[in-house]
């Protein structure tokens, strides 16, 4: 009887377990990114409960005063001697 089967030398199965190491190591990178990438932050866009304010006085308070140098400046071109 013949024998056949494949031989491997000392080089061959040394590169043979090089490769199966370096195979768990990307499996075991590809696993760590993965898990990184789950870890990562989300951004929540909510509605608020209560309504949004925006405070006008600032913008009253203008008119007010831009309505009062008005009336100022008519009154000193009517009445010079009052100033």
């Amino acid at each position: 009887m013949k024998r056949t089967g494949l031989v491997l030398d000392r080089k061959t199965i040394a590169l043979c377990a090089k490769t199966i190491a370096l195979r768990e190591k990307t499996i075991a990178l590809c696993a760590m990114i993965t898990a990184l990438g789950a870890c990562s932050p989300t951004v929540r866009l909510e509605v608020p409960d209560k309504p949004i304010v925006i405070n006008l006085n600032v913008k009253i308070e203008q008119e007010v005063r831009v309505k009062l140098e008005k009336g100022v400046e008519e009154a000193m071109l009517k009445n010079p001697k009052i100033f």
